[in-house]
């Protein structure tokens, strides 16, 4: 009996070659796209759907992302953080939505097209980092539980982006030349605040920017413009170049200082997830990345009390930045993650 597949479509060049692949492999492969209310991704998908000669479902999915995706994203920038809706929207929403369907049509597996490669290690499903470097998604899954890691495929996890290019021309798939996009999907033109703005009025009130003495050197736009490291937009005439360390939202202050005072030797995580076991019950060596496009960095993590995580960097790391996600691993295998609390 053929296996049946539910494919993620959102109409890109990743999730179309992901489909066309599990068909040349045999799988009876069906599409499926949310519909959070943002972008043409239901038009786009169906449209690829089509050209392969699949059946396509859409799934109405715009009350919940407004509230498992966008409300936390705005409470996160309301408590000073800087969030990545993106690892949210795939434990809270996206994988877990189509598991309804997979049991309505009797669907074996649920694919993506994620560069990420998935093993089995210990009787428990893990993920290790793609073949491509480059293009590697594992940081945005790390929070995926068993449940449904044993019920997925990644087509892509070996193949490069080039790859997966010419294969779509030559399965002549209608996203071809469709080139990626690196925005998140509900914010309009890389510009968060226009976002905040129509739901929320405080991120923007003014206030009053320190320097770490307490004394008062300007005046911010709105806590909701900054985030930690940021150095643009300031308009400080300090004598030295200012970046913002902290943002205090109980007083909505901007609190800045120089560019060494945002090393740190620790950070701390919340809400962590891990892959190859269900719980850190004693340190150990791993490499940390403290945002998706960081540089991982050597680190001891180190199991607390109350299920949070500290993370121990064998050199001072710069930036550690407060809603973010530190993502575990030793070499390419993913271990896990947390999301940074404020220090």
């Amino acid at each position: 009996m053929t296996n049946r597949v539910l494919v993620a479509m959102s109409g890109g060049v990743d999730s179309s070659v992901a489909a066309a692949l599990l068909q040349q492999q045999g799988y009876e492969a069906i599409g499926v796209t949310m519909d959070t209310g943002y972008g043409a991704a239901p038009q786009q998908a169906a449209a690829v759907c089509a050209a392969l000669g699949i059946a396509h479902h859409l799934l109405d999915v715009r009350a919940s992302f407004h509230a498992q995706v966008i409300e936390p994203f705005i409470q996160s920038y309301l408590h000073g953080q800087t969030p990545n809706p993106c690892v949210n929207c795939n434990a809270s929403l996206k994988f877990p939505a189509f598991l309804p369907l997979m049991e309505k049509l009797k669907a074996d597996f649920f694919a993506t097209g994620h560069y990420v490669r998935l093993r089995k290690l210990d009787g428990r499903y893990v993920l290790h980092c793609a073949a491509d470097s480059k293009k590697d998604q594992s940081y945005f899954l790390y929070k995926l539980p068993q449940a449904i890691l044993s019920r997925c495929l990644f087509p892509l996890g070996e193949l490069t982006k080039e790859q997966v290019r010419e294969l779509a021309l030559r399965y002549q798939l209608p996203s071809a030349q469709q080139k990626d996009s690196y925005d998140v999907c509900f914010v309009t033109n890389g510009d968060y605040r226009a976002l905040l703005a129509n739901y929320v009025e405080q991120p923007f009130t003014p206030g009053e920017i320190l320097n770490v003495h307490g004394e008062i050197v300007g005046e911010h736009k709105g806590l909701a413009n900054y985030t930690i490291g940021q150095r643009r937009g300031l308009d400080l005439a300090l004598g030295y170049p200012a970046y913002v360390l902290r943002l205090d939202t109980r007083h909505n202050r901007l609190i800045v200082g120089k560019r060494s005072l945002l090393y740190a030797e620790h950070a701390f995580t919340a809400e962590n997830n891990w892959l190859p076991f269900a719980q850190l019950t004693q340190p150990i060596e791993a490499q940390v990345k403290i945002r998706y496009l960081a540089v991982p960095k050597a680190a001891r993590l180190v199991p607390l009390d109350n299920s949070c995580v500290k993370i121990c960097f064998d050199e001072p790391e710069w930036g550690i930045t407060p809603g973010q996600s530190a993502v575990f691993y030793q070499n390419d295998l993913l271990l896990g993650g947390g999301i940074i609390q404020q220090a």
